[in-house]
């Protein structure tokens, strides 16, 4: 079931923004993040990578949040989340003997063990998410309003989401199929939980996001309202010049540039500049057709990401509506084209 953008991003419990490497779903993940701790939500971010990233966008040169996570912006929490510390705080809630769990998880046979095992990362992952979900202020209330997950790439997108399924289906009864169902639920809330795709405007990219979209609504069943087309170049030239490589190209080779390149030269930088522009609003055009939805398409951001400043600039963008159809192709908004970082 897909459901329709009826509504922000933000008005979201959980999103889970996950991408072919490359495409930029960290830095979409702090961007979304940090729109919502603005707008006054209290905000999660997890972060299931082997390394950490997000602090590098959200508070250049901190030191690392670690399991226990800290605070980088107001409202705005990030977590790394390690698949052995959080076993050891899943079975120190169990079992009530935190320490003795400690030293077993740090016996390098057990450890090896555990890597070789298929599954116990994404499901214990998911379950300290669903944990950052339920847990409470001095209140009562919920502590985030919302937890955003940077998920793994889409190659282990589906295999993430669906070990609660898997689990659940080979466990029938206790704590663990108990426990999986919980996640399981919170990834089928419809109402509250979303995936978020982010694709570039390139072949593979295209290809890898269509995948995983018709995978999530065959196998999995969690909602995904929108994709997120990253890095999409604006148009080079405004509508009144848009023949201008063909009138570049048209001056004779001695024409006076007044200190800039031969006109060849600048007609080929033109023609390059429009052809990239071209392909990038043809393949946005096929991530939306492929995946029968809209899309928000964030612009090149020149010189990268280099701090919180351009990650709101960013997130203005990722918040607007999602265009559908045939608006969806490249956009035109005047400026000069920036480079993202992924």
């Amino acid at each position: 079931m897909t459901l329709q953008p009826d509504g922000s991003l933000l008005e979201r419990r959980l999103v889970i923004v996950t991408g072919k490497g490359g495409t930029g779903k960290t830095t979409v993940s702090a961007a979304l993040a940090l729109m919502a701790a603005r707008d006054g939500r209290r905000v999660a971010v997890a972060e299931v990578g082997r390394d950490e990233h997000l602090r590098a966008l959200l508070a250049p040169g901190s030191p690392p949040v670690g399991y226990a996570g800290r605070e980088l912006q107001p409202g705005l929490t990030v977590f790394h989340i390690d698949p052995f510390e959080a076993l050891a705080e899943y079975l120190g809630l169990q079992i009530g003997m935190r320490g003795l769990v400690n030293r077993g998880l740090r016996n390098p046979v057990f450890r090896q063990l555990m890597e070789g095992s298929p599954g116990w990362r994404e499901l214990i992952t998911l379950g300290k998410i669903w944990h950052l979900q339920q847990l409470e202020d001095a209140r009562g209330k919920r502590l985030y309003d919302l937890v955003v997950v940077d998920a793994p790439a889409t190659g282990h997108g589906v295999t993430f989401l669906d070990v609660p399924r898997v689990v659940r289906s080979a466990v029938r009864a206790g704590p663990l199929s108990r426990h999986s169902g919980l996640v399981e639920t919170m990834i089928l809330d419809q109402a509250n939980s979303l995936l978020l795709p982010v694709a570039l405007a390139e072949e593979l990219p295209a290809r890898e996001t269509a995948t995983l979209v018709s995978r999530v609504r065959d196998e999995i069943g969690m909602a995904i309202d929108r994709v997120v087309v990253n890095a999409v170049a604006r148009a080079p030239f405004p509508p009144e010049m848009s023949d201008l490589p063909a009138k570049l190209a048209a001056l004779p080779p001695e024409t006076p540039t007044g200190g800039l390149p031969p006109v060849a030269v600048l007609a080929e930088c033109a023609s390059v500049r429009r052809s990239r522009y071209e392909l990038n609003r043809d393949y946005v055009g096929q991530i939306a057709r492929d995946c029968s939805l809209p899309v928000v398409q964030l612009p090149n951001i020149t010189g990268g990401i280099s701090g919180p400043d351009d990650l709101l600039q960013l997130g203005r963008e990722l918040l607007a509506p999602p265009r559908r159809g045939e608006d969806a192709e490249a956009t035109t908004a005047p400026g000069e084209a920036r480079e993202q970082a992924s």
